[in-house]
């Protein structure tokens, strides 16, 4: 699997970003089609979003989700305030929908759980209260679907900061990152490991 460093991949989106293309819509809609395939009607998400575009991305996933008719859930456990300005507009898009928020994990798993906690920018070790919450997570054996790469793993090197989400699936976007496909803690966590563009093309460094 050809794989590429995260600074390739954030100078790709960036390039995209201002060539107009609007790149967390299309991520979410990925990321829904791809729960929405892996989930019987009817049946209960719940999406954990952080603080980041990762977040986003994930509420994107959340608000489309609802649009089919499953049920589901968000939490967001570092509240609305900081997130960036795609992400804020994600969380109001999911506000608008009439989608409910949770203030902590539910008592009982959902049938599929999307990780977008922190995505390729976590670049050190997760802190005790997210260590926590990825530790609840993991202890429930739910599906998980992880956008980006698994929460509490180093996408360039995959080295483990912590205890990561163990994930059933991860879908990347625009590029699959390099700790991914190296042996360690990152192909570990990773589950079955997809791909989707959002239609951006890699500039022309070489991968590895």
């Amino acid at each position: 699997m050809t794989s590429h460093s995260v600074a390739q991949i954030r100078r790709a989106e960036q390039l995209a970003l201002a060539q107009g293309a609007s790149l967390m819509p299309k991520a979410g809609a990925a990321a829904a089609a791809f729960a929405a395939e892996r989930v019987a009607p009817g049946g209960s998400i719940l999406a954990v979003a952080g603080p980041g575009n990762n977040g986003g991305d994930a509420l994107e996933a959340a608000t489309r989700l609802l649009a089919l008719g499953l049920r589901v859930q968000v939490l967001l456990p570092s509240g609305p305030e900081k997130l960036p300005a795609d992400a804020a507009r994600a969380w109001a898009g999911w506000l608008a929908a009439g989608g409910h928020t949770l203030a902590s994990l539910p008592a009982k798993p959902p049938d599929l759980l999307i990780d977008g906690l922190f995505g390729i920018g976590l670049n050190r070790p997760l802190e005790s209260s997210w260590q926590q919450l990825v530790d609840m997570i993991n202890a429930w054996r739910a599906p998980v679907l992880a956008l980006d790469v698994p929460s509490g793993i180093d996408a360039d090197t995959g080295a483990a900061l912590g205890r990561p989400i163990q994930a059933t699936w991860t879908l990347s976007f625009i590029a699959t990152a390099r700790g991914l496909t190296r042996p360690g803690a990152g192909r570990d966590a990773a589950g079955e490991c997809h791909v989707d563009t959002l239609g951006v093309e890699m500039p022309g460094d070489a991968a590895s």
